[in-house]
């Protein structure tokens, strides 16, 4: 095989590969609770955060997501890319600088149809004051450290 054919496959392999990663990198409890037992959908059907209750769950990437009813968790089967957080579930701030962080699912931002979640709300007003920024620093930065994770 011609080498820089070789170079070429090795290279889309690794992006495939990294993407992938950053799709299953999810932050989540030693139970793999994510999001702290609050409701994903609640933040675009509420526009509040709300804990999920503990009998109404779903499993995906596995990972377990509670919510607060039944047209909540099936809304998400339906449709779970459009709730899921961003960068696993991390701090968006963080990612941006490089880094992982936990969150505060108090601490969030719906922006462009997708919920970003931060360590603080301080760190979420630091985050939402350049949002379009801090989005394009994190969405850079989380291949490389979903990989990690």
């Amino acid at each position: 095989m011609n080498p820089s054919i070789r170079l070429s496959v090795a290279t889309i392999l690794f992006v495939l590969a990294a993407a992938l990663l950053a799709a299953e990198a999810v932050n989540a409890d030693a139970s793999g609770l994510a999001l702290q037992g609050y409701d994903p959908v609640a933040y675009f059907t509420e526009g509040a955060p709300r804990t999920g209750d503990p009998s109404i769950s779903a499993v995906h990437d596995g990972a377990t997501y509670r919510f607060a009813s039944t047209a909540n968790r099936e809304a998400f089967r339906a449709d779970p890319e459009a709730y899921l957080p961003a960068y696993g579930g991390y701090c968006a701030w963080a990612v941006g600088q490089g880094y992982t962080a936990a969150v505060d699912p108090e601490a969030w931002t719906v922006h462009e149809n997708r919920l970003y979640l931060n360590f603080s709300p301080g760190v979420r007003r630091r985050f939402d004051r350049s949002i379009d920024e801090s989005i394009a620093a994190a969405d850079a930065n989380w291949p490389g450290l979903a990989a990690e994770l």
